[in-house]
């Protein structure tokens, strides 16, 4: 039975988290939690590693990759950092709906065209064979792939929430939905590298 073990990840910590900017990389903690994250994923036979054209998403698979030898790296419009879904917010709490007018018309079509694109390409089982790949993306599209693997309403990628260098895994086979194996794992993380990207003071 032919199966695609889907690695997804958070970009590492950005460096001046307050401003908004493609050209703004990891902090010194996200470069510390990438290379973390890229030896607990030495050894994986992964076919490729996929990440966001955004520096902080290159930076981290730049680390990543580097504990990764003779695996190809990939930069992937689809896996950018972008609305996955239009999504109404009737009935959503008002902090929800206050997000969500954040986003321009243009990017209302164009996020969820990349989103569809997205699950094409990456959330199906191949057509022989085992395959793993990882994807180093953001907060929003594993959101999205979480929701889409545990066939949720498309509004409850609202709220899920991801640590930087977080780790996410789900298995697509040929004989069944899609399973959950992962969840934000930080397991490779030292207790004062984790909460970055969560709520202040949260702790793990």
């Amino acid at each position: 039975m032919a199966s695609r073990l889907l690695y997804l990840v958070r970009h590492g910590e950005q460096d001046r988290p307050e401003v908004e900017s493609p050209e703004i990389g990891l902090s010194e903690r996200g470069h510390r939690q990438a290379a973390l994250l890229g030896e607990r994923l030495r050894g994986v036979p992964f076919a490729a590693v996929h990440h966001g054209p955004l520096r902080r998403a290159t930076e981290t698979a730049e680390l990543v990759a580097a504990a990764l030898p003779g695996v190809p790296v990939y930069a992937s419009e689809l896996a950018g950092d972008y609305l996955p879904d239009d999504t109404d917010p009737a009935g959503l709490p008002p902090a929800y709906g206050r997000f969500l007018e954040g986003f321009s018309e243009r990017e209302r079509v164009d996020g969820p065209r990349l989103a569809a694109a997205a699950v094409e390409r990456f959330a199906t089982a191949p057509a022989e064979g085992d395959v793993r790949e990882l994807v180093i993306t953001h907060n929003f599209l594993i959101a999205w792939f979480v929701r889409h693997a545990l066939d949720a309403p498309k509004r409850r990628w609202l709220g899920l929430n991801h640590h930087n260098a977080g780790l996410t895994v789900i298995r697509y086979g040929t004989g069944g939905p899609p399973n959950l194996i992962a969840f934000n794992d930080v397991a490779h993380l030292p207790s004062e590298l984790r909460g970055a990207g969560l709520p202040p003071n949260y702790r793990v």
